[in-house]
């Protein structure tokens, strides 16, 4: 079993920037995919990025791209997401999961990732 632990969220102006970090605890963090999601409140669970084992290979969700990006150090099994030119519609959230999955790329659905964390709030104010 994988135990993940969000941090780094908090009240931010838009246009401001936020790191969100995962740690990770349990099983070796460098056999997951790692992924990021948000929700909203009163609205559906949303991707925002994922990240290959390796580092070697992410994927963005269209409203983040170039704006966002996610990184993982293995040697501190922590996952990473630097949020630059946030938007009151950034307000969130957030969540990061661990996908066990190595063989596959980095996926932006859900059901495919075994365990959550217990997610970090982003309040961006306009």
């Amino acid at each position: 079993q994988v135990q993940l632990v969000e941090s780094g969220g908090g009240l931010v102006q838009a246009g401001g920037s936020l790191r969100l970090s995962c740690a990770a605890s349990g099983r070796t963090f460098s056999n997951y995919n790692m992924g990021w999601f948000r929700q909203a409140p009163g609205k559906e669970r949303q991707f925002v990025a994922a990240i290959s084992w390796s580092g070697g290979s992410t994927s963005y969700g269209d409203s983040v791209k170039g704006r966002f990006t996610i990184s993982r150090d293995n040697a501190k099994n922590t996952v990473y997401l630097q949020m630059n030119s946030l938007k009151p519609e950034d307000t969130a959230v957030y969540y990061c999961a661990a996908d066990p999955n190595l063989f596959a790329e980095p996926t932006s659905s859900g059901r495919y990732y075994l365990y959550w964390g217990q997610g970090t709030r982003v309040t961006v104010s306009s």
